[in-house]
């Protein structure tokens, strides 16, 4: 049942310099008289919202797509805990901290996980939605009054809870934290686990390196590494996985469960649902209008909380607040390729900067979608990068002369202007095209980023704008690696959906390196399994059906999963469990 009407105005897309204020010009109640409803104020657009009637003339009319006017869900009135200004975005309850526990946070970005674990971590004082004046800690706590909330938030205040964070942004580390990775790690070590974390996280390669050489992944193993060393009663861990593959996330997973079992509450931010799923007690599902507000659910057992946010419809509220629901691709007999061999490739090797790739021959098929696994450093890049034609290999030959797109690893704002003129430059014709507006455009939700620069975009609306430039592109095969970064899990689901779309019906083929098993899934026809030791060598196998490949694959990581009955999603069996024990002892690593 809808409910209050809030208008919002996101700062960074409004321009009242550029527009001509058409807002106010066209608004109904201005031309009424009532100059109140929208004015300008220090170059800042204010909508009085109990002036503003909704009629959406004013949405309409913003070039920009700055302005919002939405109904909020009924149940949530009255129960604000953080708004930031005159219609900024507001967010509505707060997730539950218990102790000794594992609390999951899933949703999309933009609808309030960094402000809740802001707000809990004491970095934010939350201000009820109210913008006017200063609210007291006795206001708030009156508010939480009879709630678990409130004796977290007392023992807050008094400074008897002490909060340790691990940083989303783990690329902003080397310029505020100097040193070897060793002497960082020893300096924050105040539990006296160094050895421990060294040998779980396998930090020895790089204990001697300093913090600026490290790739992603290093980073964030370090910043993992850095939190758990540290003495809290509550640890956060903001989107843990990225950058790390397979193998690692696993290996970081059992280290956070040992914090679990030394009594220590956790909060996790995660976007990999497997992994999510296997590290959770319960979780809070956040669901709203991106930038605009945020609604925190009441909690729910993991299990059943993941399921109610891939079906969009969460009981609690009465809310839709996806139109469609996330389902998995059950495979139960082995896809058939295309008969037309798109490229072909015989026994490939390439030494570069001391490690050997061996790749073994195979060929490529028309519409197909090939998933690259592997542990990180093992050449799946390499590969990609001798199929784009970057590198030469040194021994064998690929058997075509292809047209390639390329969308690298790690994406870098290096183009000097907007999204929209980038992916005029790089889509030529099949920019106007309704394939490109909707399966990628819209599918990818970068209508609203088009006329902003590069330089200004976070790691997620970069890594969308460069899977929709690579899929632009006029190409015979596309080459994607790792596009599930920064990307939560809706975004990921649409990449997928965008990716099949592209080739569908036509003479191409997708090569993609992914490290989430559920994306692997969504996207995969057949599977390339890397294999060897990180930096020396790797081997790379011909492609495979995918149930066999992920078995293949699972065996070499050494987890087992199951299926979820209702969803059909894959699910991580705890090491040891019956039903980790009956998979191992079938064979049957993947289900």
């Amino acid at each position: 049942m809808p409910g209050k009407r809030i208008a919002v105005v996101d700062r960074d897309r409004c321009n009242p310099k550029k527009c001509g204020l058409e807002c106010i010009k066209y608004c109904p109640e201005v031309r009424m008289g009532v100059e109140d409803t929208i004015k300008l104020v220090d170059s800042t657009l204010i909508i009085d919202e109990k002036l503003c009637t909704g009629c959406g003339i004013c949405v309409k009319k913003c070039p920009f797509g700055a302005i919002s006017v939405v109904n909020l869900p009924a149940p949530v009135e009255g129960e604000e805990v953080h708004r930031y200004g005159v219609n900024g975005f507001t967010l509505f309850r707060l997730p539950i901290v218990r102790p000794s526990k594992v609390l999951g946070l899933v949703g999309p970005n933009g609808v309030g996980k960094t402000t809740s674990i802001s707000i809990l971590s004491g970095r934010i004082k939350p201000n009820l939605g109210i913008v006017d004046r200063e609210v007291s800690w006795d206001e708030i706590l009156e508010r939480f009054r009879g709630s678990e909330l409130h004796t977290y938030l007392k023992k807050l205040i008094e400074n008897e809870i002490r909060v340790v964070l691990k940083p989303e942004r783990i690329d902003k580390i080397p310029e505020v934290v100097r040193g070897r990775v060793s002497d960082v790690l020893r300096r924050v070590d105040e539990r006296g686990s160094y050895d421990e974390v060294n040998s779980i996280l396998e930090l020895e390669n790089i204990r001697d390196r300093d913090l600026r050489e490290l790739s992603g992944g290093e980073l964030q193993k370090v910043a993992i590494a850095a939190a758990y060393l540290r003495e809290g009663d509550l640890y956060i861990f903001d989107e843990p996985t990225n950058y790390l593959d397979v193998f690692q996330r696993m290996k970081a997973a059992k280290l956070l469960r040992e914090l679990q079992n030394k009594n220590k509450s956790l909060i996790v931010v995660e976007h990999d649902l497997a992994i999510l799923d296997y590290l959770s007690d319960y979780v809070h599902i956040l669901y709203g209008e991106p930038g605009v507000y945020g609604v925190v659910s009441h909690p729910h057992p993991t299990r059943e909380g993941i399921n109610i946010f891939l079906d969009g419809y969460l009981p609690d509220d009465n809310v839709r607040f996806r139109d469609e629901a996330i389902s998995f691709l059950q495979r139960s007999v082995p896809s058939e390729p295309s008969s037309e061999v798109l490229i072909s490739y015989s026994d490939m090797v390439k030494h570069l900067n001391g490690f050997s790739l061996h790749v073994s021959g195979a060929q490529i098929y028309v519409g197909e979608v090939v998933v690259a696994v592997g542990p990180n450093g093992i050449g799946k890049t390499t590969f990609i990068r001798l199929l784009a034609g970057e590198l030469q290999p040194d021994e064998g030959s690929i058997n075509a002369t292809l047209k390639i797109s390329y969308k690298p690893q790690y994406v870098r704002p290096s183009y000097d202007g907007t999204v929209e003129s980038l992916l005029r430059k790089v889509a030529e014709q099949n920019y106007s095209s309704p394939y490109f507006r909707v399966e990628v455009i819209r599918r990818l939700g970068i209508e609203h980023l088009l006329d902003k620069y590069l330089d200004e975009l976070s790691g997620g609306e970069l890594q969308k704008v460069a899977i929709a430039a690579c899929l632009g592109r006029e190409a015979d095969i596309y080459l994607i690696d790792e596009p599930s970064a920064f990307l939560d899990v809706e975004a990921r689901f649409s990449v997928a959906k965008a990716i099949r779309r592209r080739i569908k019906g036509e003479r191409k083929a997708v090569i993609v390196v992914e490290h989430d098993i559920l994306s692997i899934e969504t996207y995969s026809d057949r599977i390339m399994i890397f294999r060897g030791i990180p930096g020396k060598e790797g081997y790379a196998s011909a492609p495979k059906d995918p149930r066999e490949g992920l078995n293949e694959f699972l065996m070499d990581v050494d987890i087992t999963f199951r299926r979820d009955p209702d969803t059909g999603r894959p699910r991580v069996n705890k090491p040891g469990s019956k039903l980790d024990q009956m998979a191992r002892a079938s064979g049957r690593y993947y289900p």
